[in-house]
């Protein structure tokens, strides 16, 4: 289960790293507080998981979602380009995530 929480951790952590540009360096109050919220809301899913799991792992794992996640959504949304170095670089990451996961003692 603590698996699936650092899962929904990773996803939470992918929409705060979008919503940190529209708070347009955190002058905008209600994009702010969307930012904040989904902070804490990440950081929160974040100490559930690793209640049950090593520290290491598991904010490697959530960083790596978060980085592979905002990168990759914010191709598709805000046309960001996707150069080759920064393919190799999320393949990279996701490689790491997965020995990160496989390599981790059973719960």
């Amino acid at each position: 289960m603590s698996w699936w929480v650092l899962v929904a951790a990773g996803v939470v952590e992918i929409a705060w790293a979008l919503s940190i540009k529209p708070t347009d360096g955190f002058t905008r109050p209600w994009p702010t507080v969307l930012c904040v919220a989904l902070m804490a809301l990440a950081a929160f899913l974040l100490s559930v998981a690793i209640r049950d799991l090593p520290t290491g792992t598991a904010y490697a794992v959530f960083t790596g979602i978060g980085a592979v996640g905002a990168v990759t959504v914010s191709a598709v949304v805000n046309k960001d380009p996707l150069t080759v170095g920064r393919v190799a670089a999320i393949a990279l990451i996701c490689c790491g995530v997965v020995l990160a996961r496989i390599t981790t003692p059973a719960e």
